[in-house]
């Protein structure tokens, strides 16, 4: 990162410069993910009964959103580069570079292997994704400094930059705002959750259905259950039987299920739209 700033101040490049930016902000997401896995080991308490499992997304929503921020301001100086070029080193611009390059593929492959399972360290590793993109357009952009002299493709390159850096981090943005949201996760048919949870004898209907996403890898559900009042199986393994369902065929940790035989005096939102949902082919 310092190799880079020094060398875009002294060679004139925005790649470079914007590359050693991308660093600055690589190095704050991977202390911040650290800190977020930190703070969310912590127990639950009377006052969080989750927890602060929730630290892991809100750190992955803050990396998202510096992204953008990053993506904007090398548009905006990229603009004002294109009106006018100054004059570039290319060679030094290509040595930091191609040592920023190989810095971010090791970094890359160092947080690939825990970002499947974690939208926070998912976070960092589009940041160092990013700053491999930008690393990959300064050898470029040193290159054809070097041997073709055309110094307008630094601030050509560093737009399309920007251009995907944007682009890569809209899938996590959307990640991130839809378990801000508490949407359901995508994994999961709420539909054929529902039918699978009536199948049971005993089951009439189920409803005022919700399920979110807490954190990576933890997902809870609520929903209410209708009992033929008619039903003379074990209640209690009808239950179990049900959470099952949703631990086993769905991955939901957090099952919470209220069973009924009326449903009078539930003043929830019944949710059941999957009714209507499965009707639609036999209409």
């Amino acid at each position: 990162m310092v190799a880079e700033v020094i060398g875009g101040i002294v060679s004139g490049s925005l790649a470079l410069l914007s590359d050693a930016g991308h660093m600055v902000t690589d190095a704050m997401s991977i202390a911040l993910a650290l800190f977020a896995m930190k703070v969310a080991d912590r127990p639950p308490s009377a006052e969080r009964t989750f927890g602060y499992r929730r630290a892991e997304v809100l750190a992955a929503m803050l990396n998202a959103l510096s992204l953008w921020l990053i993506a904007a301001w090398v548009l905006f100086e990229a603009y004002h580069r294109i009106q006018d070029v100054p004059e570039i080193e290319g060679g030094l611009m290509l040595v930091v570079g191609i040592l920023g390059l190989f810095v971010n593929i090791a970094a890359a492959w160092v947080l690939h292997r825990s970002s499947k399972h974690s939208m926070n360290v998912e976070g960092a590793l589009r940041h160092v994704m990013a700053d491999l993109l930008g690393s990959v357009a300064v050898v470029i952009s040193g290159i054809v400094i070097v041997t073709l002299g055309w110094t307008i493709i630094d601030p050509i390159l560093s737009v399309v930059i920007a251009l995907l850096v944007g682009h890569s981090s809209w899938s996590l943005t959307v990640k991130v705002f839809k378990v801000l949201l508490e949407g359901v996760p995508d994994h999961i048919d709420v539909y054929r959750l529902c039918s699978d949870m009536e199948d049971p004898r005993g089951v009439t209907l189920i409803h005022d259905v919700h399920v979110w996403t807490i954190s990576s890898g933890l997902e809870a559900l609520t929903a209410h259950i209708l009992i033929d009042p008619s039903y003379e199986g074990d209640k209690e393994a009808l239950l179990r039987r049900l959470k099952r369902i949703a631990h086993d065929r769905y991955g939901i940790d957090h099952v919470t299920i209220q069973m009924e035989e009326t449903l009078e005096g539930c003043v929830e939102d019944h949710h059941v739209e999957h009714l209507i949902a499965r009707s639609k082919p036999l209409g």
